[in-house]
């Protein structure tokens, strides 16, 4: 205990937090939706801070374009293909070996969302889509957790906590999923604003965690570094016929077997889930003669095919179609490789 305790120190001595704060946040249990710009830099800081159990999922794997933002990943993670769950856990146990640290290479949907929220304390938006926000906003008002929101893109970043019993939910706030197409992958982002929304979530964490969430703000909160922005807004009463936190039923976890194929915005890549998994060894037999040129890890099996696009498979039974945005040309391709 006196080593853990040494680790924490600097920690222990912001009174607010103290010894009594310190082993709250050692007991609690945290999950983050997303380990790309957000989740890296919440994961960092929580790791440091001695949360007892962090537990993480994302889908994709690490490419060289996330270097520029994503904290945990190095030129190595890409050269290996690494996906981002296992890159980050191996990373943040070489930070903190006196915690408990769970990395899951996966997409969270409503068939396993309410299993990766079981006994968690917290749960942290990482991610980069409404759609994923809405299944997180709806399991935490579900289960009474409360939901740490956090955006950013370009130079601007928006952030809010939503606690159920205490506050209007996100669904409340954004009724509508209207990004108008802005991702960072379509008008950029600059790395410091991420750090600071990142930021701004870890520390609402603490806050929670610690015993201190009479210190936690009920606004939104928006900023643009770059123009010198700020703008905080209360968040006012939850809307009287919100499906999530008034009439309580949940939509998003209502909405089974739906989205098996997803566009992700931006990126010129289809997602497809059609297959209960895949046999990365066997289908690295298969597609071996189809494509131009084939890699294989113990996490995906990426293929380049003649066509121009690129086929990823990872055992869970995703596939990725890199290339096009095309949901049709995806699912030919799909087809034609795969079988639907």
């Amino acid at each position: 205990m006196e080593a853990s305790w040494e680790r924490y120190s600097r920690q222990i001595l912001f009174k607010p937090i103290g010894e009594e704060g310190q082993r709250k946040l050692g007991d609690s249990k945290v999950l983050i939706v997303g380990m790309g710009a957000l989740g890296t830099v919440v994961a960092n800081h929580l790791a440091r801070s001695g949360i007892g159990h962090l537990i993480f999922c994302d889908r994709d794997y690490v490419e060289l374009s996330n270097l520029q933002r994503q904290m945990l990943f190095d030129e190595e993670d890409v050269a290996n293909y690494l996906p981002k769950a296992v890159a980050a856990e191996k990373k943040l146990k070489k930070l903190n070996s006196s915690i408990k640290i769970e990395g899951y290479v996966s997409d969270v949907s409503t068939e396993n969302i309410e299993d990766y929220t079981q006994d968690v304390d917290v749960i942290i938006d990482g991610t980069d889509n409404f759609q994923t926000r809405y299944l997180m906003n709806d399991v935490a008002y579900k289960k009474g957790i409360p939901f740490i929101y956090g955006g950013a893109v370009s130079s601007r970043g928006m952030g809010a906590v939503f606690i159920p019993g205490k506050t209007a939910c996100l669904r409340c706030m954004f009724p509508t999923n209207d990004t108008a197409g802005q991702t960072c992958d379509t008008i950029g982002v600059l790395s410091p604003v991420v750090d600071i929304v990142a930021s701004l979530q870890a520390l609402a964490c603490l806050k929670l965690l610690s015993g201190n969430d009479d210190q936690v703000a009920q606004v939104l909160t928006t900023f643009d570094i770059w123009k010198n922005n700020e703008f905080t807004m209360k968040m006012g009463k939850a809307k009287v016929k919100c499906p999530t936190c008034q009439l309580k039923t949940f939509p998003s976890l209502e909405a089974r077997n739906v989205d098996n194929i997803t566009t992700l915005c931006g990126r010129e890549t289809v997602q497809i889930n059609h297959t209960p998994g895949f046999d990365l060894n066997e289908w690295e037999g298969i597609l071996r003669r189809s494509s131009k040129k084939l890699k294989k890890t113990p996490f995906l099996l990426r293929a380049e095919l003649h066509e121009g696009e690129t086929l990823v498979l990872f055992p869970d039974g995703r596939t990725l179609i890199q290339g096009t945005e095309d949901t049709t040309r995806a699912t030919s391709l799909f087809t034609k490789y795969i079988g639907m």
